[in-house]
């Protein structure tokens, strides 16, 4: 006779969410379990950031507050997180697009949906017509991650003494 239980359930998908302070406990969770993968691609953010987390986080919501950033997470099904998508700057109707995802969670396609996503909400929510990116040359999946949603290449910079290009992407 077949099983008629039903199977398991697929994973539910990763939503994105506007910062708030009970993302607090997994935002830094999620910083410490990836420190060394994100510093092998972007500066260590240093023993400082860890030891003043919550103050840190108190003045990110209040920056977001005022309109200077928009911070979101990307939230697993459990709650973690798996990401951070942000838009910093925030002038004259542009802003500068930054994100990391979690080691575990990279090459799934979910820094792709979740950039789509956050350029949506740049021009729908927030008014933005423009957003700005910038990455190094040997980032290969942040600048594949860029152009598969709409950042052309603007320029070559330096970025902590290592060759990089700035993108921009009209909304």
């Amino acid at each position: 006779m077949p099983d008629s239980r039903p199977g398991p359930r697929p994973p539910s998908r990763p939503l994105l969410q506007r910062l708030r302070d009970d993302h607090a406990p997994a935002l830094l969770a999620f910083e410490r379990e990836n420190r060394a993968y994100f510093a092998a691609s972007v500066p260590d953010r240093g023993d400082l950031y860890f030891a003043r987390f919550g103050e840190r986080h108190a003045e990110l919501l209040a920056e977001q507050a005022a309109g200077l950033h928009h911070f979101h997470v990307l939230a697993g099904g459990g709650g973690e997180v798996l990401g951070r998508v942000n838009l910093v700057d925030v002038a004259d109707g542009s802003a500068e697009l930054g994100y990391r995802m979690a080691e575990r969670a990279a090459g799934r396609g979910l820094a792709t949906a979740a950039v789509a996503e956050i350029c949506a909400l740049a021009a729908a929510e927030y008014a933005l017509s423009s957003l700005r990116a910038v990455t190094t040359l040997d980032n290969a999946g942040s600048r594949a991650v860029l152009a598969r949603t709409g950042f052309t290449p603007a320029g070559e910079i330096e970025l902590d003494g290592r060759p990089g290009l700035r993108f921009v992407r009209t909304l």
